[in-house]
C-alpha cells in the first residue's frame, strides 16, 4: 500500500477539492496534524482509512492507490489508441480502450510503450486471400519469445497469443486493419503501419531494408 498512497498524491486530490488539511481531517476524524505528516511524508494512512478518503475525493480505492484518476473517455475511444498491459508475473494481457486502473496480482500495470520495429523485432506481412499473414523474425525460447500480436483498426481488435517453442505467427481479417503490434517479453511492445500496396501484396517483401524503400514508393503514390 505505502508505495502507493503517497503524500503527495493526498496533497493534490485535497487541494483539487479545494479542502483544507483541517477539513479534510474533520471529515475522516483524524486531526490536522496527521495529514500533514501524510503530506510530508512522515507518515502514511491506515489502511482502513483507504475507502473513505477515495469517498471523499470521489475516486475508487484503485485509483487511490496508483496515483490515477480515470476519465470516462471510452464513448470516443478509438481503437488504434489502445492501451496494453502485460503482467509480468503471470504474463496475463489486458487491452483498454479509455484510460484505466489495471492490478494484477497485486501489482498495478503501467500501459506498455510502443517502438517503431527495428532490426532485432523484423515484422514481415503477406496477404492470404482475405487475410494478413504477420510473421515476425524472432527466437521463441522459454526465455526469449513474442507473447502476442494483435492487429488494430478503427473499430476493432484482433489478438493472437503466442506461446514460448511456437510459431511467431498469426493471421487476421484484412478489413480495416491500420496498424500491427507486438510484444516481446525481454524488449516489449512494437509496432508497424500497415501501408497500401505493400502489406497486402500477395508476396512478401524479402527483407526490413526493402520494406522501407517499397514504403518510400507507396508514401509518394498514395500520400
Amino acid at each position: 500500500m505505502n508505495e502507493y498512497v503517497t503524500g503527495a498524491i493526498i496533497k493534490e486530490l485535497r487541494e483539487k477539492n479545494h479542502l483544507t488539511q483541517a477539513e479534510l481531517a474533520e471529515k475522516i476524524n483524524v486531526s490536522d496534524k496527521t495529514v500533514s505528516k501524510w503530506e510530508t511524508g512522515k507518515g502514511y494512512p491506515d489502511i482502513s482509512l483507504l475507502e473513505p478518503i477515495a469517498k471523499i475525493f470521489g475516486i475508487s480505492v484503485t485509483e487511490l492507490l496508483s496515483g490515477n484518476a480515470v476519465t470516462n473517455v471510452n464513448v470516443s475511444a478509438n481503437v488504434l489508441c489502445t492501451a496494453f498491459y502485460v503482467c509480468p508475473i503471470c504474463g496475463n494481457i489486458i487491452h483498454s480502450m479509455g484510460e484505466a486502473v489495471v492490478q494484477c496480482h497485486g501489482i498495478v500495470l503501467r500501459p506498455c510503450q510502443v517502438e517503431e520495429t527495428d532490426e532485432r523485432h523484423m515484422i514481415f506481412t503477406e496477404r492470404v486471400e482475405d487475410e494478413y499473414y504477420v510473421r515476425i523474425d524472432h527466437k521463441m525460447t522459454k526465455q526469449h519469445y513474442i507473447s502476442f500480436i494483435a492487429a488494430l483498426s478503427s473499430d476493432k481488435v484482433q489478438m493472437a497469443k503466442l506461446y514460448p517453442e511456437g510459431n511467431a505467427e498469426a493471421r487476421f481479417k484484412m478489413s480495416g486493419v491500420k496498424r500491427i503490434l507486438f510484444y516481446c517479453n525481454q524488449d516489449g511492445m512494437f509496432y508497424i503501419n500497415i501501408v497500401r500496396g505493400i502489406d497486402d501484396k500477395i508476396t512478401a517483401y524479402e527483407d526490413t531494408e526493402k520494406r522501407k524503400e517499397l514504403e518510400d514508393v507507396a508514401k509518394m503514390l498514395f500520400g
